[in-house]
């Protein structure tokens, strides 16, 4: 069953075309991953899933809701969480502060932080009162998806969440996005490069290539020959 499906996705970004024709699906309940080298559109296109960038043509649903107008708050009200790439937590403020702030836009003005946050990253409750950017960056990471799930969404969309992070946070990372799944029914659409990561979180992928959807399938269908012709760098 499609849960996010984005049909013939055309954008223009600064006078270039980033984005050709992309037909692209979420099944409901999968974790799919989005790859392709640098430069190729990944990050675009969940920019324009988030409505954060201006999309040229085609069609964009979520649930069965038309999402292609909607400003960035109304679809995360509808359920989509996001992590973007880098982070973007709030230095100067505490970690209960940036967890809060995913409260504003929450449908039913829920005032108190999901326990579920601090089960899933124990981490982040020794250290609500400090200041966002005193944390290392794998806290730093672990706190941007923490603020993600204050919604308790049913889509989770992360960014290259393993970028620059220690190994051992790195799998715990994968840790909490299977379990999300699993147990907590969330779907997932990710960017990553490592292939490792991917092979071991992912039930599904898609690669971008020059701003088009070039290979898509299960994630055991990910040959060599497709990593040597379209992620190789």
């Amino acid at each position: 069953m499609s849960f996010l499906t984005i049909t013939t996705l055309n954008q223009s970004y600064g006078g270039s075309h980033t984005l050709w024709d992309v037909d692209f699906v979420v099944p409901k309940g999968s974790r799919t991953c989005l790859m392709g080298r640098n430069g190729m559109g990944k990050t675009t296109l969940l920019k324009c899933i988030m409505g954060l960038l201006p999309v040229t043509s085609g069609a964009m649903t979520f649930a069965g809701t038309d999402i292609k107008g909607l400003p960035a708050e109304s679809r995360a009200r509808l359920g989509i969480g996001y992590v973007p790439q880098g982070r973007e937590i709030f230095s100067q403020l505490t970690v209960e502060e940036n967890l809060r702030i995913g409260l504003g836009v929450r449908e039913d003005k829920a005032r108190a932080i999901p326990p579920s946050i601090f089960e899933l990253f124990p981490v982040l409750k020794s250290m609500l009162h400090r200041r966002g950017g005193d944390l290392s960056g794998g806290q730093q990471q672990q706190l941007a998806i923490g603020r993600a799930l204050v919604l308790e969404p049913t889509l989770l969309i992360l960014d290259e969440p393993t970028e620059g992070i220690q190994p051992n946070i790195v799998h715990e990372i994968g840790n909490v996005i299977l379990e999300l799944n699993r147990y907590a029914g969330v779907t997932v659409l990710i960017i990553e490069q490592k292939l490792s990561f991917a092979r071991r979180v992912a039930s599904d992928f898609r690669i971008l290539e020059k701003g088009r959807c070039v290979a898509d399938g299960p994630i055991h269908d990910l040959t060599d020959e497709l990593v040597r012709d379209h992620l190789s760098v």
